[in-house]
């Protein structure tokens, strides 16, 4: 009797082990801006998201031993998606500085660029950043919703005319129909373009001095209470660089060093 009521327990046992969901691999949802930002993040010919930024992220996730997706929003609206919870991590070359620091918590940072004015080689006049009438009847392009809108709009108004953009790629061709004297970009992403034969007859005028309002480099953005989400990141970050794997995906982009 005991034999068929243990082997009865037995069928059980298994039946219910079988009958349980399988433990779900943990998943983190990654926003970038849907705008491409070359070499950083850019969809190829298939739609799949390529670029430096691209293949830091899934060293990262290797690192963490996860599985991560990305959610395409726009610019301008990538911090309240976050706050909403439609994503769990900004990952979109977005500078870490104190007013965003008001309202989410960052990452380390992953790179660090100055930012940079471009202007036609044939241009030859002399841009100050220390006098903002050196731009006066100048019309400057910036990306909106940027560091590079706060800093022109503290430092040159009533100078420069400021016309914001969504994309850089609409900079670069206002810049290129003559509807913009300068643009003002990543220096780091810039050189990219600057490269290729549509920006060579373009160059960097003025490398501007690190200003508060560029922040302490690029990382990724998160809600304040996401500490523990925070500190993993920060720790397969630092994993990554101390590997050796940093610097061998960087080198794939860049001939120079993007952290410091």
């Amino acid at each position: 009797m005991k034999k068929i009521i243990w082997g009865a327990l037995g069928l059980l046992g298994m039946a219910m082990a079988t009958s349980l969901p399988a433990q779900s691999e943990e998943v983190i949802r990654f926003g970038l801006a849907a705008e491409p930002y070359a070499p950083f993040s850019v969809k190829d010919a298939s739609g799949k998201w390529t670029g430096w930024e691209v293949d830091l992220r899934d060293a990262v996730c290797a690192e963490m031993k996860v599985k991560c997706e990305w959610v395409e929003v726009a610019w301008d609206g990538i911090i309240p998606a976050l706050l909403e919870k439609k994503f769990d991590v900004i990952w979109s070359s977005m500078s870490i500085t104190d007013e965003r620091m008001k309202v989410i918590s960052f990452t380390d940072k992953y790179y660090f660029s100055p930012a940079v004015w471009v202007g036609p080689k044939s241009d030859t006049r002399k841009l100050d950043p220390a006098n903002p009438a050196s731009l006066d009847g100048l019309t400057v392009g910036a990306q909106g919703a940027t560091s590079h809108q706060n800093y022109m709009e503290k430092y040159f108004k009533g100078h420069a005319d400021l016309k914001l953009y969504d994309t850089l790629d609409a900079e670069e061709s206002d810049l290129k129909a003559g509807r913009i004297d300068l643009l003002m970009a990543s220096g780091i992403q810039i050189s990219d373009w600057l490269k290729t034969p549509d920006g060579a007859d373009y160059e960097i005028k003025v490398k501007l001095p690190n200003d508060q309002l560029f922040g302490y480099g690029d990382g990724g953005g998160l809600r304040k209470e996401d500490n523990a989400l925070r500190e993993r990141l920060n720790a397969a970050i630092k994993a990554v660089r101390a590997s050796g794997k940093y610097k061998e995906i960087t080198a794939k982009y860049f001939d120079f060093d993007i952290y410091e």
